[in-house]
C-alpha cells in the first residue's frame, strides 16, 4: 500500500471529499481544486509550486479535460478515487462493471455475502465512494464495488479477486467515442496483468474480444449467459453448470431470459468463486428488494399497473424493462439520446407495446424510427405523456416509464425523473383513482 505525502485532488463532490478525508487521516498534505471555485490558471500555478506525488481524479473528469491534460503534462500520475479506497482495503474484493445492471448485481452480491456470514459492504459507483467505505468499515471481509467506465479510465494497479463484466452495450459514447474504446475501458476491470487467483467473469459471447483487448494474457476466465456454451447458463428459471442445476431463481425478480442470463448466471458464478453456496445466493434473490427507479412497481389505478424504470437510460435497458413487463405496455420514452440506432429494439416494441408516448429532445427521431412499428404520440413533457397514457390504458395493461435516454434535457437526474413519474401517479390517486 503506497502512502503519499502531497496529493492534488480534482473535483470536490462526494468522492473528492472522501479521498481528502482518507488522505488527511494518513497525514498527507492535500490540495483540492474544484471547477466551481477554480480555473486552469489556479491549477497551473499549483502544479508549478508543489511537487505532487499523485493526482486523485473524480470520475466526472474525462481524460481529454484540459485540467487532466495539464496534470499529465506536468508528469504527475493520475489515480482514480476508487483505486485509492480499494488500496486501503485489507480483505477481498468483488468488482462489477457493465453498461446495465451493475447496481442490482452488487446489491444482490453484497446481500448474498452478508447472508453467508461475511462482513461485506458496497462502494464505488453505487453512490458510496470506496474511500468512504474503507474509512468507515476497516475490517471488511469483502468490499463489493460497482465500477463505472469513468472510474476505470484512471486505474493503475486495481484488480479484484472476483471481477465481473456484465455486458457491453452502446452507452457513454459521447465520452468514449467508439464501442471499441468503451469495451477496452471496461476490460480494465480485469487488471493490467494476469493474477492467477483472480476470477474474471465475462459473457460467453464477449470472451474472444476481451482476450484480444487484454493482449491474450492468461487469466482465470469464467463465462456466463443463456447459451449452454457458457460455464454458467440460465434456462427455464434455473442456472446450470454443465448439466447440473446449481441455482433456482423461480419466483424471483431474476426469473426472466434477460435478467437470468445476465445477472442470474453471473451471480451464481460469483457465489461459487467466493465460496458461497448457490442456495444462499438463491435465498438472497428471494429476499431481494429492487432498487428505486429500476422496474419499480408503483401501484395500480383502475386495474392498470404503473412501473417506474427511470434508470433505463439506454435502449438495451429499455429492452430489459419491456421483457420484464410482459404484454400490452404503454411505454413512456425519450430524453437525451445516448445512441442513434433505434432499429434493434423494433421487434420487442412490436411484440409488447400498444403505444409509445415520446418526450424530450429525442422524441422526433424516435417517432420517425418507431411509428411504423406501433402507435407513437409526441407528448413533449412527462406530465403530458403520463396523462395521455393513463387515458389510453385499459385494465390489465401497464404504463411503463422506461425512457431509453438520459434525463438531462428536463430533469437533473434519472432519480428526479422517476420521482416525478411517481408523484404523477399519487396525484392521480388522490384525485379519485383507485389503487391496488
Amino acid at each position: 500500500m503506497e502512502k503519499y505525502r502531497t496529493v492534488l485532488i480534482l473535483g470536490y463532490g462526494r468522492s473528492g471529499q472522501a479521498a481528502e478525508r482518507l488522505l488527511r487521516a494518513e497525514g498527507a498534505t492535500v490540495l483540492v481544486l474544484a471547477e466551481e471555485s477554480a480555473g486552469l490558471p489556479e491549477l497551473i500555478q499549483a502544479l508549478e509550486k508543489t511537487p505532487f506525488d499523485i493526482c486523485v481524479v473524480s470520475p466526472g473528469f474525462a481524460l481529454s479535460h484540459r485540467w487532466i491534460c495539464a496534470v499529465r503534462e506536468a508528469g504527475i500520475p493520475l489515480l482514480s478515487e476508487l483505486e485509492l479506497g480499494w488500496s486501503r482495503h485489507c480483505g477481498k474484493t468483488v468488482a462489477v462493471t457493465g453498461s446495465n445492471g451493475k447496481s442490482t448485481a452488487v446489491k444482490w452480491i453484497c446481500e448474498m455475502l452478508q447472508l453467508a456470514g461475511s462482513r461485506a459492504a458496497i462502494g464505488g459507483n453505487y453512490g458510496i465512494p470506496a474511500c468512504e467505505v474503507v474509512l468507515e468499515n476497516p475490517n471488511l471481509d469483502w468490499l463489493v464495488l460497482e465500477v463505472s467506465s469513468f472510474q476505470l479510465e484512471t486505474v493503475r494497479d486495481f484488480h479484484a479477486e472476483v471481477a465481473v463484466l456484465l455486458n457491453v452495450l452502446p452507452n457513454h459514447l459521447n465520452r468514449h467515442e467508439t464501442m471499441e474504446i468503451y469495451r477496452r475501458t471496461k476490460a480494465r476491470i480485469f487488471g493490467s496483468s494476469s493474477l492467477s487467483g483472480d476470477a474474471c467473469l465475462v459473457p460467453v459471447d464477449l470472451l474472444p474480444q476481451l482476450q484480444g483487448d487484454l493482449g491474450g494474457a492468461e487469466r482465470k476466465w469464467i463465462t456466463f449467459g443463456s447459451s449452454p456454451e457458457a460455464d454458467y447458463f440460465y434456462r427455464d428459471g434455473r442456472v446450470f453448470r454443465e448439466s447440473d442445476a446449481v441455482m433456482d431463481l423461480s419466483g424471483t425478480l431474476f426469473e426472466s431470459p434477460v435478467l437470468g442470463g445476465c445477472t442470474g448466471a453471473s451471480v451464481a458464478a460469483v457465489a461459487q468463486a467466493c465460496g458461497v453456496p448457490c442456495s444462499v445466493a438463491a435465498d438472497a434473490a428471494r429476499r431481494f428488494e429492487p432498487l428505486p427507479h429500476r422496474l419499480q412497481r408503483v401501484g395500480e389505478i383502475g386495474g392498470v399497473a404503473y412501473v417506474n424504470d427511470s434508470k433505463a437510460t439506454n435502449l438495451a435497458a429499455m429492452a430489459v424493462g419491456l421483457e420484464a413487463c410482459g404484454q400490452d405496455i404503454h411505454l413512456i420514452a425519450g430524453g437525451v439520446p445516448k445512441e442513434s440506432d433505434y432499429t434493434f429494439i423494433k421487434e420487442i416494441l412490436a411484440e409488447r407495446v400498444r403505444s409509445i408516448y415520446l418526450v424530450g429532445q429525442v422524441s422526433r427521431a424516435m417517432y420517425q424510427a418507431w411509428n411504423g412499428v406501433c402507435s407513437c404520440v409526441e407528448c413533449g413533457t412527462l406530465e403530458t405523456a403520463f396523462n395521455t397514457a393513463q387515458n389510453a390504458a385499459k385494465p390489465g395493461e401497464t404504463v411503463l416509464l422506461s425512457p431509453g435516454c438520459a434525463s438531462f434535457d428536463q430533469f437533473r437526474s434519472f432519480e428526479e425523473r422517476g420521482e416525478r413519474f411517481m408523484a404523477l401517479f399519487h396525484e392521480s390517486v388522490q384525485s379519485g383513482g383507485d389503487t391496488g
